[in-house]
């Protein structure tokens, strides 16, 4: 993880504008009864230890890793079918609309049609890809789980900065897939100190 080099051995970068953040120990988070209830249940449930301070940042590094590539993936397919898209549209408008017969403009329409139905098609299947995977899901499931602890905790008293860990909610693309798991990852290991 070369963007963790320049950290601290706690920190980890967060979405809001890449800040640097520190992760809460799981101690401050475990003192909330509810919290840690709701740790040691989501424990079972998504076979993580959410108060294992190193799997926690281990977990949030990555998740930071999947945020950057699901964005640069999207980068690459969706600005050129933008751009593919708004030129073709622009050049319709401007010239091919006012040609004199119609086969030309049905050439061109059916040109721009398979041009942005293909960046479209690459566009899809890459964010199938990075949405769909499984282990990608597992890692989302764990984020939004520990994000829903620590506001529990913030709730309950524990000194849990606003937004943290300042990833979002994750609506879709956070089932936690069993079968996908990885039970020696570092998310797991240490899951029985607690």
């Amino acid at each position: 993880m070369n963007a963790y080099e320049d950290l601290g051995e706690r920190q980890f970068i967060g979405r809001r504008g890449g800040d640097v953040v520190t992760l809460v120990d799981g101690s401050v988070i475990a003192a909330v009864p509810d919290a840690k209830q709701s740790a040691e249940q989501a424990r079972d449930e998504l076979r993580f230890d959410f108060l294992n301070d190193a799997a926690v940042l281990d977990l949030l590094r990555r998740r930071h890793l999947d945020e950057e590539e699901m964005f640069k993936a999207g980068f690459v397919h969706g600005v050129p079918l933008a751009i593919v898209g708004f030129g073709a549209a622009v050049y319709w408008g401007g010239v091919a609309r006012y040609w004199e017969t119609a086969t030309p403009r049905a050439v061109y329409l059916a040109a721009v049609a398979a041009v942005v139905a293909t960046q479209l098609f690459l566009f899809v299947r890459s964010a199938m890809r990075h949405w769909g995977d499984p282990v990608r899901q597992n890692l989302r499931a764990r984020a939004r789980r520990y994000r829903e602890i620590a506001r529990i905790a913030r709730r309950g008293g524990a000194e849990v900065p606003a937004h943290y860990p300042h990833y979002g909610p994750y609506p879709f693309a956070a089932k936690f897939r069993p079968e996908a798991d990885n039970p020696g990852s570092p998310e797991t290991e240490g899951s029985d100190e607690h």
